[in-house]
């Protein structure tokens, strides 16, 4: 990137309810609106692991994800920890007796300016069914790790997107 790039005024494009596309110098990428961000959720409970799938309408397709949800979208300021533990008991079913930041990340940061704080999720406690709210159509799956590659594998071949941060659980078995 050029110092003129970097030093260029943040020009916003199109502001939309949660996204903005923005330009600074010849840099075009967009960002969640209003300052919101999102809250991740890594649940592992008795060697399973909770994902979520729902249909994503930029990829025109489900995607098997962590769960997740954003953080301050009603209340500028909601603490992500509490984003956190509403959407994990909405979204899977399950609360958590403990919360533990596991800091701020950043999903595409070429395009994108959204950040994500990663919680790890302790403690889990089934609450009811899951599947979201207002029609989200979110399907909860508990998947044993140790068949976690093999149950990526079997989702990507039925047609769904796989999220990214699902490398945090497959990193290690990807490198020979």
């Amino acid at each position: 990137m050029s110092e003129q790039d970097m030093s260029a005024p943040e020009e916003v494009m199109w502001a939309g309810r949660f996204i903005t596309a923005k330009r600074r110098g010849k840099w075009e990428y967009v960002g969640r609106a209003r300052g919101i961000k999102a809250a991740v959720i890594l649940a592992v409970d008795q060697d399973h692991v909770l994902l979520v799938d729902q249909y994503r309408v930029p990829l025109g397709k489900r995607c098997i994800e962590l769960p997740a949800g954003l953080v301050g979208d009603h209340d500028a300021d909601e603490d992500a920890s509490i984003a956190a533990s509403r959407e994990l008991e909405e979204e899977t079913g399950y609360r958590a007796a403990r919360l533990e930041s596991l800091g701020e990340f950043f999903s595409s940061p070429g395009m994108v300016a959204e950040s994500f704080t990663l919680f790890r999720a302790h403690d889990l406690v089934k609450t009811g069914d899951g599947g979201g709210v207002d029609g989200e159509d979110i399907h909860v799956h508990r998947v044993p790790l140790a068949g976690l590659a093999a149950q990526v594998t079997a989702w990507r071949n039925e047609g769904y997107a796989i999220d990214v941060k699902l490398l945090l659980l497959l990193g290690t078995g990807m490198i020979p």
